[in-house]
Parts: C-alpha cells; structure tokens; sequence
C-alpha cells in the first residue's frame, strides 16, 4: 500500500480575518494530491494510528506567550538550524 503526501498548511489570512471579524473558522489544512480538508486541530498518527503531535489552533484559549497555533508532542523531537536557508 502506498502513502499519500499530505502537507500541512496555516492559513494565516484566514487567522487574522478571525481576529478582525470574531469568527472562528478553521485555519489548519491537510492538503493531498485529491483533497483539502480543514480543521481547528489535526492530530498526526504513527503508522500503527497513535496520535504522535497534534496542531491546536485555540484563539480563544492562547498559550501563555500569545500563541494561538501550536505543535504538541510527547515524541522525542530533532532541532535543526542551518547556517543558510535551504
């Protein structure tokens, strides 16, 4: 069975038009090759259907920093920096 790509992508107009209007309409979208869904959080599972990170967009409900969208994880986690962009 093949894997499907799927990018994960925040549409940032959409944020702050909710900002400017108060709605709170979806800003996250999973994008493949056939289809674009949107969502307020996606959870990203592990080949056996294990939730491994989950995307929250919480406008309501922000981080401590302000942060209205984040990346959670309990999965061990590789930071790279790069002298120059790639």
């Amino acid at each position: 069975m093949s894997k499907i790509k799927k990018i994960i992508h925040i549409n940032q107009h959409k944020i702050k038009s909710n900002r400017k209007t108060g709605k709170c309409e979806p800003v996250i979208t999973c994008k493949t090759y056939k289809e674009n869904r949107y969502g307020h959080e996606v959870s990203i599972l592990d080949d056996n259907g294990k939730e491994i990170a989950t995307i929250r967009y919480r406008p309501n409900n922000p981080l401590p920093c302000g942060a209205h969208i984040w990346l959670e994880t309990t999965s061990d986690v590789e930071v790279k920096e790069f002298k120059e962009c790639p």
